[in-house]
């Protein structure tokens, strides 16, 4: 089955409020850094950021899940990876989303035409997950952003 690491505190079992996330380490200085070529007119300008403002529109609503598989990977989303989900946005085609199939996360694209849905990998090995007779299926929240850590 497509997983979803219970999050990133396993022991309790269930989603972690992004609202536990400490706010001094949410705030850093941004700088703007240029990928192309350095302008040498730009003197690194930089600002404090508040990552709670940045990432999460409705704090209440919002939880972090670390994803396990690589049924998303060209979504963008990696094994191991981090993902913000939003509870209160209403899901809608195209959307990214967190779903719940007989009881089992998986993070999956939303395909919904009419009363017809299926969730949809972004990986050609993976096969698309249509609800069957009896089947549960929920979307539980939609995925704002991931977070990735890069391998040094």
């Amino acid at each position: 089955m497509y997983s979803l690491d219970k999050i990133l505190r396993p022991d309790q079992g269930a989603p972690v409020p992004v609202i536990a996330v400490d706010p001094a380490w949410a705030q850093r200085t941004l700088a703007t850094v240029q990928c192309g070529f350095p302008s040498p007119a730009e003197d690194h300008a930089m600002e404090r950021v508040d990552l709670n403002k940045v990432l999460i529109k409705h704090p209440q609503a919002t939880f972090l899940m670390r994803v396990r598989g690589d049924s998303m990977r060209e979504a963008g989303i990696d094994d191991g990876d981090v993902v913000l989900v939003d509870r209160a946005i209403k899901a809608a085609h195209g959307h990214v989303v967190v779903a719940v199939v007989d009881g089992e996360f998986t993070v999956k694209r939303l395909w919904q035409r009419g009363s017809n849905v299926k969730l949809q990998p972004a990986n050609p090995t993976y096969s698309d997950i249509l609800p069957r007779d009896g089947q549960t299926l929920e979307v539980w929240g939609v995925v704002t952003t991931a977070i990735k850590a890069m391998r040094v």
